[in-house]
């Protein structure tokens, strides 16, 4: 189980922290990612790593803006996202998929199996 949280409201040029708790499996064979859908848009690929936690990929918009990470102590996958955007704003959800190998890494939405609850994130110019 997937739980995500840390959205909010925030204007152009700030920053938010998303979290997500994952329950029930160790992550460490799991590549995990972020995705975001924005109103009338499908939902597209923003970030994902590694179970290994030193393989990452960013949608290109957001390279140099949004970091991903996970804690493996606390089972916990993160969006730092910094300099945000208007066209950020949307729904954004995790997701985990397993993997044979920890240095395995999934980018597209057929990949996962799991997947968090959306929290939105608004930014305003």
């Amino acid at each position: 189980q997937l739980q995500a949280s840390g959205g909010g409201s925030v204007q152009a040029g700030g920053s938010l922290r998303l979290s997500c708790a994952a329950s029930g499996a160790t992550l460490s064979h799991y590549s995990m990612g972020w995705f975001r859908q924005a109103p009338g848009k499908e939902r597209e690929f923003v970030a994902a790593i590694s179970g290994s936690g030193d393989i990452t990929r960013y949608k290109d918009s957001v390279k140099g803006r949004f970091t991903i990470s996970r804690d493996g102590a606390k089972n916990t996958l993160y969006l730092e996202m910094i300099s945000l955007k208007p066209e950020d704003t949307a729904d954004y959800y995790c997701a985990a998929g397993w993997t044979s190998s920890t240095r395995v890494i999934k980018t597209t939405s057929a990949q996962y199996k799991y997947w968090g609850q959306g929290t939105l994130v608004t930014v305003s110019s």
